[in-house]
This record gives structure tokens, C-alpha cells and sequence, in this order.
């Protein structure tokens, strides 16, 4: 018997797929757990296999082009049968759902139709124009040798009393202003169109949601990394350890949200979910966009533990080898630019997390200790919060205790 397989959801916030490639064509036999295709999604691209055994009969959507989620894909079945009515209840079904669609839609296009009619009524505003002359102070040798030279004296500022255009400013025109406006510049107008990649068309439709959506409001504050440099240091002198900032962070937050609980929570329609396991996503850029492979259980890890999964799950995200799994489930979110001397920026909210944080770069500049002035490190993070869940004392609370541990990394490893 054929069997109708359809375009899968392979991420939480997938809707439609992109093949990349078929690694099988029409009429190859096909055992359960072959890699049918690449499918590209919003978050990487992943190998699809085979539930089925039998042929190839049919291949709905050809290499480059994009489906829905449910669409059909492909059709495997026995050699030679006949598929072609499996095929047509597939359509008719998606006829039926796109026929309601379409009575939505007109519903909604009869009452945009009536607010249009409303406004044609309403009458037009009369325009009133206003004209007015500025009166030209030139001397008459000026006004002479401008009209020797064809110059259009309103084009003149006059450097005389009152504005007033004396004979340097018109000989100052002719040999400086007039030549700069009569050179003429050519080129060639040139670009390229790029068509969006199912992962762009993806992060701009969920980043828009989120920033339309969630009210957001933004908290920064500016640590001081002294002991976070040292720290670092005594790590990265041990054999076969090399630890980031960035590492420290994370760490430093784990601990923060375990403490604050309220900041590790997500914003649904009907609810509020308060998380009691910590799952830190952390933003990774490729080409392509941004990825953000989730750290999970993070409290758990050490700050080794921590640098050694980022690294595995960056390199992963670069080489689209992340698995759905390990980009779903984050309960709060960083983003780091310190790397590229970003000072301070802000991010938009991973929904349906309730906060995420940014990392500026750390700076070298003078400080005030124990009322001397002397050189710091300083580094600013900035959290951007959603007013729905979470308010700013509560945001300011948390800020306070990722200060503790960050100020003093010490306490994170005892």
C-alpha cells in the first residue's frame, strides 16, 4: 500500500521547508532508515529518512523549492502502483482547509471595503499655498559681473553688511562653487538580489512577533571584571584549559536565575510557566543568520563543563549538524559581542523566554576605588525584559546578584 509522506516539522518553530537535496529519485528502492533528502528549516539543515519500505514512486517538491509543514513530499509504495488517487485526497483536503481560509479572508476584506467607503466621505482639507520673495542686497559692480557671467545671483551668499553680495563673493562663486555644481558624476548603478533563505525569512517574521508583542524595557549596568580577568587567567594556566569570558557569564547567570527565579519564566496566551530546571540558550552567528543551541540543565555544569559544550554546540551550528532537540527548550537567553568591541547594545527577546541578556566588551578606563581614581575593566550588560512577566525590580534584583558572582567569581567554583 502507498504511503503519503509529507513535508515534516523538524523545529518548534518551523513552517514550511525548503529541500536542499534528494539523495533518492523516482523509481530507487527505498528501505526504512534511508536518507531521503536534506531538508533546509528555519534553524539548519537536516537529513530526512525513510519510515517506509518499498519505491520511490513519486517526489512532490523538486530540489530549492519550499512546502508548508503537511504538504506532500513524496509518495513510497510497491513498484508500478497507482498512486494517483492517494495524491488527489491529499489536494482535496488542502482544498477544503484553503477554502476556509479564503471565507476568513473575505470576511475580513468586506470590512476593510466598508472602512474605506467611510473615509471617501470625509471631505478633503482645503490647501492653502503661501508665496513669498526674500529681497537680494548686491552692489551694482556685483549685480554687473554677475550678469557678465550668466550667474544667478540668488545662488550668491554675500559675505558684506547685512548679507549683502559685494564683488569677491560673485568672483568667489565663478571660481569655487560654480565649478563643484557643474561637475557631473557617472556611474553604473549596480546589486545583486539575494532570495531569503527559509532561516532569514524566519528570524524576521519570530523577531518582529516578539518586538510587536512583548513590551519590552531594557536594564544596563557596568561590572566590574577585575577578578574575572584573574580568574580567567589561573584557568587558562592549567594544561588543556582555555575558558572564555563568556563562559564565566553564563556560569555567573545559571546561578543568578536559580536565585531569581522569576526571570527563569515564559509568556503564553493563557499563562505564565515558571521553570525549575535552567536551560541557557546561547546565540551563535553563521552565515545565514542566528542560531541559538540550547545549554541544558547548566546549573549543573562546571565552568569547564560549560566552554567545552559551547564550543561543541557552536562548532555544530556553523556546520548546520545541530539537532532539533538542541535548539528547543531555552528558558533564558545570552548574546555576546564583546568579541567585536561592542560596548552596549540591546536585544530582542527569544520568545516565548521572558528576558535575555547582552554582553558588551570589557574596556580599560579610569575608576573610582575607595575614592582614588585609577585604571579598571569594565564590561556593561544590558537585559531586556518583558513587562508582562517580569517588572524592573524584579529584573534590578537579578542584576544585583549576577553582580555578586561575576565581581566575584571565586564564590562560583567554592
Amino acid at each position: 500500500m502507498a504511503e503519503l509522506i509529507k513535508m515534516p516539522r523538524l523545529s518548534d518553530t518551523m513552517e514550511e521547508g525548503t529541500v536542499a537535496s534528494w539523495f533518492k529519485k523516482v523509481g530507487d528502492k527505498v528501505s526504512e532508515g534511508d536518507i531521503l533528502a536534506e531538508i533546509e528549516t528555519d534553524k539548519a539543515t537536516m537529513e530526512f529518512e525513510s519510515f517506509y519500505d518499498g519505491t520511490l514512486l513519486y517526489i512532490g517538491v523538486k530540489e530549492g523549492e519550499s512546502t508548508k509543514v503537511d504538504e506532500p513530499l513524496a509518495i513510497i509504495g510497491e513498484a508500478n502502483e497507482d498512486y494517483k488517487s492517494l495524491l488527489d485526497d491529499a489536494k482535496k483536503s488542502d482544498e477544503v482547509i484553503q477554502e476556509k481560509i479564503e471565507i476568513k479572508e473575505e470576511d475580513k476584506e468586506i470590512e476593510v471595503v466598508k472602512e474605506e467607503l467611510e473615509i471617501e466621505n470625509v471631505p478633503e482639507p482645503i490647501s492653502k499655498t503661501t508665496s513669498s520673495t526674500k529681497r537680494i542686497f548686491i552692489s551694482p559692480l556685483a549685480r554687473k559681473l554677475a550678469k557678465e557671467r550668466g550667474i544667478n545671483i540668488s545662488e550668491i551668499k554675500g559675505t558684506g553688511e547685512n548679507g549683502r553680495i559685494i564683488k569677491s563673493d560673485v568672483e568667489n562663486y565663478t571660481s569655487s562653487s560654480k565649478d563643484a555644481k557643474s561637475k557631473t558624476f557617472v556611474g553604473i548603478e549596480d546589486f545583486q538580489e539575494i532570495p531569503h533563505s527559509q532561516m532569514r525569512k524566519t528570524i524576521a517574521k519570530r523577531l518582529s512577533e516578539s518586538k510587536f508583542n512583548a513590551p519590552h524595557y531594557y536594564l544596563t549596568v557596568e561590572y566590574d571584571m577585575s577578578n574575572a580577568i584573574i580568574i580567567r587567567e589561573q584557568y587558562n594556566s592549567i594544561p588543556d584549559i582555555k575558558i572564555s569570558y563568556n563562559d564565566i557569564i553564563i556560569k555567573a547567570c545559571s546561578l543568578a536565575l536559580a536565585s531569581n527565579p522569576k526571570l527563569n519564566s515564559q509568556w503564553f496566551d493563557d499563562k505564565i510557566r515558571y521553570n525549575n530546571h535552567i536551560h541557557i540558550g546561547v546565540a551563535v552567528g553563521v552565515d545565514e543568520g542566528l542560531i541559538v543551541p540550547v545549554l541544558k540543565f547548566v546549573d549543573q555544569m562546571s565552568i569547564v563543563d560549560i566552554n567545552s559544550k559551547v564550543k561543541d554546540l557552536a562548532d555544530r551550528a556553523r556546520n548546520k549538524k545541530l539537532t532539533p532537540e538542541e535548539m528547543q527548550g531555552s528558558t533564558f537567553t545570552i548574546s555576546n559581542l564583546g568579541m567585536f568591541d561592542i560596548e552596549s547594545f540591546t536585544s530582542i527577546i527569544n520568545q516565548p523566554n521572558s528576558v535575555i541578556l547582552s554582553v558588551g566588551s570589557i574596556v580599560q578606563k579610569p575608576i573610582v576605588k575607595n575614592g582614588n581614581i585609577e585604571v579598571g575593566n569594565t564590561m556593561k550588560v544590558t537585559l531586556a525584559c518583558d513587562h508582562r512577566v517580569v517588572d524592573g525590580l524584579t529584573g534590578s534584583k537579578f542584576l544585583q546578584t549576577l553582580r555578586e558572582f561575576i565581581e566575584n567569581p571565586i564564590t562560583m567554583i567554592i
